[in-house]
């Protein structure tokens, strides 16, 4: 086939004399910038000519059945100018500093933590202070629960937005968040916020324009008159929570009128759904995500993407267009601000999930079947179901990385596929049942204590919130038991955090579990958060039990000391950047196994869930050649070619220099 006779070519070359046409507009509308800073405008004008034809595909992919197609691209491409010649020169040298390291993130130096501004530092002044904090435990990501403007009272703990250009006025303003982005990044620290890209507030200016009659602020939303519609995309959608509104739609009511209609709101009655079919609204969101990388945001997590594209008569998540928009919006950071990473939140069937992981979609993801599997493996002691997840499931485009994590702010969910699990003789259903059952506590031998979280009393299903402590048995063993059930709840709380720590990916601590935080259940006493179990796990920081983190003879320092020394065996050994695995099968249904090899460098873990000694078949142990190697972690005991695990102990065997 000739070049020419390939559609993809052809495309390029007409994607390439489109920007031909309207590149002499966009020197004429910039011509000020240009000429204070004409450097800026050759580096931009590089940048688009090499990301231009990926961004004008995926933008006529949606939009160009629009007759008003090329005003709007025009529009786009004058907002990523102005984004660039916005961004600060310091940001520019980052830009500068991540294209010629693009797999900076798959370092075995990283390691993430995410808190809520206000719950553990009052205020932005007060994350600035923690700073030292951050450095000692050995922070270079920090990720800030959503801070941004928002409905007073309820708010889905932030994820309502009523300005992406504003901090919620409790926690401080958007010029102290870009100077506490600098500190943060002077300190080796990249700032990660959330971009919730679905929705805003009922409150925005958008929505409260759409609420005064501004015709175009009624069409960034999906506003219909009557019940038509609604009921159509209805018959094919599913509730998300049924508890609070029936559907997907909520009554629209216009200033000082009665009801005139239907909005669409997916999650929250107040949170009203993009119109992502309009392209003034993806233009509109791509200048509030460059926004943000201009105050020093490093990293976006997307906030509900399987829900940005509705289309009738399917579930409006996880559309193909739906990865389109998120490629487009990656392509335009490339342009404008290309040190800024995108991190996919898809709590979704496993297949759904990697769909989003993709250097030009989602460079990073949240790994919840890990997280969900660790948890059931506690209770299960059976490694069957986590073994087959890492040998299927784990393995992700190289220049991607996962990011694990054993709890955050969210509930846990049982992500796992039923497909999987039958597989291995496991009813899906009965056993999420099961799990759900065993982390609150009712299941007979349970050491942990859960809440439930949007429960359906029809059939049962729940999801499970707590803390990692109060879930791993530490709140039951200090009110109920006595010293030995404390100190395996310890080995337990340490045991899944080394897993993410050593697995491959970037670790993401939820803080406060370093510390061994318990549930807090003073939420109930709160009108605006009594109905939303989260609030257990999203406790006030107590900083008189950070001060004891550093005594041994306390939990909260018997803790901390664990995961400060699986925190360094991370970053000293450089085999655990990266994201190779391999399982090994280790003929012991309570041990899980696996090799890690990166930089040259080799490490064998072997991590045993039972609360019981388990041994190691001597063949296991000569196939994987662990025996020659050094043991950097653990108690397990040798006695020749014969290796035991203690109970809920991980050991690491390490081939390689020091070093990362």
């Amino acid at each position: 086939m000739k070049p020419t006779d390939d559609p993809s070519h052809a495309f390029t070359q007409e994607a390439r004399r489109s920007l031909t046409r309207l590149l002499p507009r966009l020197q004429t509308a910039l011509a000020t910038q240009i000429a204070a800073d004409p450097q800026a405008w050759e580096q931009f004008t590089k940048r688009l000519a090499e990301h231009y034809p990926a961004l004008f595909k995926l933008y006529y992919d949606l939009y160009s059945t629009r007759y008003d197609f090329f005003y709007h691209l025009e529009d786009l491409l004058l907002s990523l100018g102005r984004a660039w010649f916005a961004r600060p020169e310091d940001l520019r040298h980052l830009d500068v500093a991540r294209e010629a390291e693009p797999d900076w993130f798959q370092s075995n130096q990283m390691l993430g933590g995410v808190i809520y501004v206000d719950l553990f530092a009052g205020d932005l002044e007060g994350v600035r202070n923690k700073i030292p904090y951050f450095k000692e435990l050995g922070l270079t990501y920090l990720h800030l629960m959503p801070l941004f403007k928002a409905p007073e009272g309820e708010n889905d703990g932030g994820y309502a937005v009523s300005s992406y250009r504003e901090v919620h006025p409790p926690l401080g303003t958007m010029d102290q968040l870009a100077s506490l982005a600098c500190d943060l990044r002077t300190a080796g620290i990249s700032l990660v916020v959330d971009l919730v890209f679905n929705h805003t507030s009922n409150e925005h200016l958008w929505a409260e324009k759409a609420k005064a009659g501004d015709e175009d602020c009624r069409e960034m939303y999906r506003i219909y008159p009557d019940r038509t519609l609604p009921d159509a995309y209805e018959s094919t959608l599913r509730e998300i929570f049924p508890d609070e509104h029936p559907g997907a739609f909520t009554p629209f009511v216009p200033h000082g009128k009665a009801q005139a209609g239907w909005v669409w709101t997916t999650f929250h009655h107040y949170q009203w759904d993009l119109n992502y079919a309009n392209p003034a609204v993806f233009n509109r969101m791509a200048e509030e995500m460059l926004f943000l990388a201009n105050q020093g945001v490093e990293v976006i997590r997307l906030d509900a993407v399987a829900f940005i594209w509705k289309q009738m008569g399917t579930s409006c998540e996880n559309l193909p267009q739906a990865h389109a928009l998120i490629r487009a919006f990656n392509a335009a950071a490339r342009i404008s601000a290309p040190a800024l990473l995108f991190k996919s939140e898809a709590i979704v069937h496993p297949d759904d999930v990697v769909r989003y992981i993709h250097p030009a979609e989602c460079q990073l993801s949240y790994n919840p079947l890990l997280m969900a599997l660790l948890w059931n493996t506690l209770a299960t002691r059976n490694v069957n179901l986590l073994v087959q997840a890492l040998a299927r499931r784990f393995k992700i485009h190289p220049e991607t990385a996962w990011v694990n994590y054993v709890r955050v702010h969210d509930d846990i969910g049982w992500t796992f596929s039923d497909e999987d699990a039958l597989a291995l003789g496991v009813h899906g259903n009965d056993h999420r049942r099961f799990l759900n059952e065993f982390y609150r506590g009712r299941f007979p031998g349970s050491f942990a204590r859960g809440l439930p979280f949007q429960e359906n009393p029809k059939t049962g299903d729940c999801r499970i919130s707590g803390t990692c402590a109060s879930l791993a048995g530490l709140e039951k063993a200090l009110s109920e038991e006595g010293p030995a059930e404390v100190s395996l709840a310890i080995r337990r709380i340490l045991l899944i955090h080394g897993i993410i720590l050593l697995a491959g990916g970037i670790p993401l601590l939820y803080l406060g579990d370093e510390i061994a935080t318990l549930n807090d259940y003073s939420y109930t006493s709160d009108a605006d958060k009594m109905r939303d179990s989260r609030w257990v796990h999203r406790p006030k920081a107590d900083w008189s039990r950070y001060e004891r983190r550093n005594l041994s003879e306390t939990i909260e320092g018997q803790v901390y000391a664990g995961l400060q020394t699986l925190i360094r065996l991370r970053k000293r050994y450089s085999c655990f950047g990266g994201g190779e695995l391999d399982v090994i099968q280790t003929e012991n249904q309570h041990i899980l196994g696996f090799v890690r090899t990166h930089a040259g460098g080799r490490a064998v873990i072997f991590a045993n869930f039972s609360e019981s000694e388990q041994p190691i078949p001597p063949r296991i142990l000569e196939q994987s050649n662990c025996l020659m190697m050094q043991q950097v972690h653990g108690v397990g005991c040798h006695q020749g070619n014969k290796l035991t695990l203690a109970p809920l102990d991980l050991v690491a065997f390490v081939l390689a220099p020091a070093g990362s």
